[in-house]
């Protein structure tokens, strides 16, 4: 397993026709201790992976939160929301099939939040998010990308993968900022910029 960094460039994804993203992340009281701690623990913490479709610099499609099939067409799929952090594996995951995205698509930019109200990204540790070649239907996990834990910001720009002709490559962002809570033109303005 390699762990991507921005420093490696922009990588390769000849051969891969379904790329699959996944963040996970366990669930802390953070300081808190007590009955406090153990209601934010059992509550969990809820962070969102979202894919947000570009056209050129333009925003046109979101994947993520209450989206789950925004192409209509299976070509770009959330797992669906999960609100505490609680279980195995990827807590949440998006799906690209690159050969059924419109050719308007120039980019995706992948994005792990504490988009919600009251929801903060200092509240989950071991934040992972894990790249998957999900070609021929099954799952192989190829890569890690580690986001630094040293944030107050409630949002990190994970990668994005770009259209070159009639490939792809993916490239690792990983860069925080602050989103306005609950605000999707502030989190979409985010992806513009990265």
């Amino acid at each position: 397993m390699i762990t991507l960094t921005k420093d490696d460039g922009p990588a390769d994804l000849d051969g891969v026709t379904h790329l699959s993203i996944g963040v996970s992340w366990d669930p802390t009281a953070g300081s808190s201790g007590g009955v406090i701690g153990k209601l934010r623990r059992k509550m969990g913490t809820d962070l969102d992976l979202i894919a947000i479709a570009m056209q050129g610099d333009d925003p046109v499609r979101l994947a993520g939160l209450d989206s789950t099939d925004p192409l209509g067409n299976g070509a770009l799929l959330h797992s669906g929301d999960n609100q505490s952090g609680r279980g195995e594996g990827d807590d949440e995951t998006v799906t690209v099939e690159f050969d059924r995205l419109p050719p308007n698509i120039t980019a995706i930019v992948f994005v792990a939040a504490a988009f919600k109200k009251m929801s903060s990204f200092q509240k989950a540790r071991n934040v992972s998010i894990k790249v998957y070649d999900a070609t021929g239907g099954s799952s192989q996990q190829v890569a890690d990308i580690w986001p630094s834990l040293l944030t107050n910001d409630n949002g990190c720009a994970v990668a994005k993968a770009i259209r070159v002709g009639q490939s792809w490559k993916l490239q690792v962002i990983n860069e925080t900022g602050k989103i306005k809570q609950g605000d999707e033109i502030s989190l979409m303005r985010f992806a513009v910029n990265k």
